[in-house]
């Protein structure tokens, strides 16, 4: 279903832009509060992003105009929201982040009722409620309990510019959180252990080192001073050069590190190696399938994922099952498979039992408990893994025209396709959350796969405007 405004993960874009303003950010509250037709509170979480407190008031405004009352949880990680809105039965959750993008963007993303991330229907709904003139600050027609409604600037001040404190959810939010996945392991497990925490100047600063330290942990923080604008600079899960650094400087057992909302995680090994989500989810799926735990026997992940995770799971009697990119759409297929572990190798880790979305401290902490109980190193444990050789490549474009639309490309990715057979696939696609088209070519040895990525890559140059 195709939509305008919603990408792979939200809305998102530079703030002051055309979609991340708080004119717009104030009707799409509205848009959604109407869309909801629920009564009650909207919880808000955001990260560390300068621009976060106004937008959180501008989507409180309209919330606050379409019927719910908005309840500010101030800055917490993405998960903490979700785990919130189940908790207290709220209507909506609302976070307003840009996830790993730079300080300069923000964006907005939704949770519904079960606290689990709106559908392409969901937002393309939204979005009917929301025409093109809403962009610029035009007032919003919208259908709320079957009458018309008009949000002006006027109406939405009349209706509250504040969001409400609520002290008992605030309070709670981050402090039950800590508690919760603190009680993943057993009292004082990480006695001893050293561990380097990276948390992307973002969300996570307090409450990953809080558990962790509250395991026992000795733990060595970096990207851990938020100003408003460091967010994901030079840090987090996209930038892990300081944490292989720092790892290996002070001798830790693993390193962990977050992106800007903490729904993603990536380790390190005691080596100084870095893991990404394919082999944290390999090492999860194997070590549930070998004690018959691994819910329906089935991993679900995207199609990003390398075709090595699908041999390792299969050779234990598991199965595989692939998905779009994006987290939101691993989490549809484990709902309708009955799964319960389910991500991406961007580092989305999905544990359904203990989280509705992804949680990239559940997500270490899992890894962490394989490591106590199989008295493994991650060095280890990543033997799991066999990747096939696999690159990929982003290449920045001015237009996004529809891949059908772009012969030549097309033409390239079968041709491919049909020499790679079985041992190995093709991945084409454009991001959801910037103006990229990203590459990806997997294969049975790396001379094949870098000679087929140069072929597709001089294919979409041609037919695309790349920067």
């Amino acid at each position: 279903m195709s939509r305008i405004y919603f990408g792979t993960d939200g809305v998102r874009g530079p703030y002051g832009g055309p979609l991340i303003n708080e004119a717009f950010a104030e009707r799409l509250g509205f848009a959604v509060a109407c869309w909801s037709r629920r009564r009650g509170t909207a919880l808000i979480g955001r990260d560390t992003r300068a621009s976060g407190p106004a937008l959180e008031a501008a989507v409180a405004r309209g919330l606050r105009a379409g019927g719910l009352e908005p309840v500010s949880l101030g800055v917490v990680p993405t998960p903490a929201v979700a785990r919130s809105v189940v908790r207290a039965q709220a209507a909506l959750g609302v976070v307003i982040t840009a996830s790993h993008n730079p300080a300069r963007d923000n964006g907005i993303k939704f949770f519904g009722s079960g606290g689990l991330k709106l559908t392409d229907a969901d937002e393309a709904a939204i979005e009917a409620l929301l025409p093109d003139s809403a962009v610029v600050g035009a007032p919003v027609a919208a259908a709320s309990e079957g009458s018309n409604r008009i949000l002006t600037d006027a109406a939405a001040k009349e209706a509250g510019a504040a969001t409400k404190a609520a002290d008992a959810v605030s309070v709670s939010s981050a402090a039950d959180y800590i508690k919760s996945c603190q009680a993943l392991l057993p009292e004082n497990a990480l006695r001893g252990w050293r561990i380097v925490v990276d948390t992307a100047n973002g969300a996570t600063c307090e409450t990953t080192p809080a558990v962790l330290r509250a395991l026992g942990a000795e733990v060595i923080g970096i990207g851990a001073a938020p100003d408003g604008a460091n967010i994901n600079a030079a840090v987090g899960s996209e930038h892990p050069q300081r944490l292989v650094a720092e790892v290996r400087a002070a001798g830790a057992r693993l390193g962990i590190a977050h992106d800007g909302d903490g729904d993603r995680c990536v380790l390190c090994d005691e080596h100084g190696e870095v893991l990404d989500g394919d082999e944290l989810l390999t090492i999860l799926a194997v070590q549930a399938l070998r004690r018959g735990t691994l819910v329906k026997k089935t991993l679900v992940v995207t199609v990003q994922s390398n075709l090595g995770v699908d041999a390792a799971v299969t050779a234990l009697g598991g199965r595989v099952c692939r998905t779009a990119v994006g987290d939101r759409y691993v989490i549809e297929r484990m709902l309708a498979e009955g799964a319960t572990l389910g991500g991406e190798s961007s580092g989305h880790i999905i544990c359904a039992e203990l989280s509705p979305t992804g949680d990239g401290l559940v997500a270490a902490l899992k890894a962490i408990e394989v490591m106590l109980t199989s008295s493994q190193p991650l060095s280890a444990l990543r033997r799991m893994l066999r990747k096939f050789p696999q690159l990929s490549a982003a290449l920045k474009v001015r237009e996004k025209k529809p891949l059908e639309t772009l012969p030549g490309v097309t033409s390239a990715v079968q041709a491919l396709e049909a020499e790679l057979g079985a041992s190995g696939r093709v991945l084409v696609r454009y991001s959801g959350t910037e103006p990229r088209i990203r590459l990806l070519v997997e294969g049975p040895t790396e001379d094949v796969v870098r000679a087929g990525l140069g072929r597709i890559e001089a294919a979409v140059r041609t037919e695309l405007d790349v920067l």
